[in-house]
Formats: C-alpha cells, structure tokens, sequence
C-alpha cells in the first residue's frame, strides 16, 4: 500500500479518464479492509481506500476525536495525491467525514453514497465508558460488533470482524466513537447538493432505518437502498448488492473527463 499525506492506502485502477474516481472511507475502528473485494475492485473505476488516521496501516499518527480533524486529514490526503474532485463512499463514521466533507469543502465532492448513515450519530453511553477504560475496551469492541451484523451474517464473518476490532488501538476507537457522538449536521443537510446513494441494512441495529430515511428525505438530492439480510456491516454481508447497487448510482452521475485530478 502507497502511503501520502500521512496516510496509507489501497488503490485499484480500472478505468481510463471517463468516469470519476471513488474514495472509501471506513467507520469508527475500522481499516481500508472493512470494505470488500468487490467495492475496492469495483467494476470500471478507479478506487482508493483510506486507513483514517491511526487506524490500520496509518498508525504513524494518532486517532483523532473529531469528525473535524478527519476531514482536515482527508483534505490533505487529496491535494498530496493531486485528486481534484471525486465520488466519497462512506460507513458508518466514514458516512459522517462524507457529510462534513459535502458541506464544508464541497469543491472536492462529486457526488456521495452513505452507508450505515445518520445525520448525527450518537454513541450509547455505556458503550462509550467501556470504550475510554483498557480493561473494559474488549467488552466494547464486541458490543459492536455484535450489534453490527444481521442474525443471518455468516458466524465466520462476525469472528474475522471481531478480531479485526480487537486489534484497533483503544484509544482510537474510543477517539472514533467521541467523534460519532459529537457528530450533528440534522439542521444542514439542505445545503448538500450533490448526488447521494444511501444505502442501509434492513436489520440495521447502530444506525437504523430511520435514520437512512431522515436523510434521504432532508438530502435534495438523494435515493435509498433498503438492502436485506443485512446489518450494520451492510458491505461486508451483502457485497454484491452493494456493488451493483453502487454501479447503477455512479452511471447517473455526471462528470468530466481529467476534473477528478
């Protein structure tokens, strides 16, 4: 993986200068590898996957603890890898980065698609006590991911993220989730202009369907997916459907050839 701006990441080039490129951002105690093969592959496009800022591969910078500080990260990401203008695809807190991104330094966004999303996102708070303390921080890392997946999602797939989970720093994940709770853009959505996919799990539990429909509902511009036998971890369970469900929204999406870099 190439690493810029401090960060590391994957990229797959599948396309010439015709369609625009994707940026993957993964959620709170996640890496590049919560999305699977088939989006970071995806079919005709050029895709880079980040590890935020202390997470995964990025470890030669700390956590942040504000939605915030990651955009400033991301920004900085983009302009020390000369991409101009692309199509974010966020979960989870990922989700939140795209938001802020599409509000505050909307130049950069083409176009969005928000998986496991909310307008705000609000962390229970016993989850987050046992998040800020070491000896409690395996409780709360397999609190989430027992509440991130489907009672259908394969017991192989839950064990691969639990173990993914537990190998996040905690003070990172506990960074993650101050972040998500302090996160609140409910009043703002009307001033993001761009094309959005939102995409949720019918059995979504962290960030459920009524979420995904406050947003696509508040978006000027948005659609929803309703993907079932899926939670939170809607990609990660369903990686087809979201594949191609990411395929349909991107060949709507107007762009220019060379305006992404």
């Amino acid at each position: 993986m190439p690493v810029s701006g401090n960060l590391y990441y994957s990229f797959h080039r599948d396309n010439g200068a015709e369609k625009p490129p994707l940026v993957l951002i993964h959620g709170a105690g996640g890496t590049h590898l919560y999305w699977p093969p088939e989006i970071r592959r995806l079919q005709g496009y050029s895709v880079y996957a980040i590890d935020l800022p202390g997470h995964g591969k990025s470890d030669i910078c700390d956590g942040q603890q504000t939605i915030g500080d990651y955009v400033r990260y991301v920004v900085r990401w983009l302009e020390s890898i000369s991409l101009r203008r692309v199509v974010f695809i966020g979960h989870s807190m990922g989700s939140a980065i795209c938001l802020a991104l599409a509000i505050h330094h909307p130049e950069y966004v083409i176009a969005l698609g928000l998986l496991g999303a909310g307008a705000r996102l609000r962390v229970n708070p016993e989850l987050l006590s046992d998040a800020s303390d070491l000896t409690t921080f395996y409780k709360a890392a397999n609190q989430l991911v027992m509440y991130s997946f489907s009672s259908s999602a394969p017991p192989r797939l839950v064990e691969l993220a639990s173990r993914r989970m537990e190998e996040t720093r905690q003070s990172v994940l506990y960074g993650d989730l101050l972040a998500c709770n302090q996160f609140d853009v409910m009043t703002r959505l009307n001033e993001i202009q761009q094309n959005t996919l939102v995409l949720c799990g019918a059995d979504d539990q962290m960030t459920p369907l009524r979420y995904a429909q406050f947003l696509t509902n508040s978006l000027p511009q948005a659609h929803l997916i309703v993907v079932p036998n899926a939670g939170h971890m809607v990609m990660l369970e369903q990686p087809a459907i979201v594949a191609n469900s990411l395929l349909s929204f991107l060949q709507g999406i107007s762009f220019t050839p060379g305006e992404g870099s």
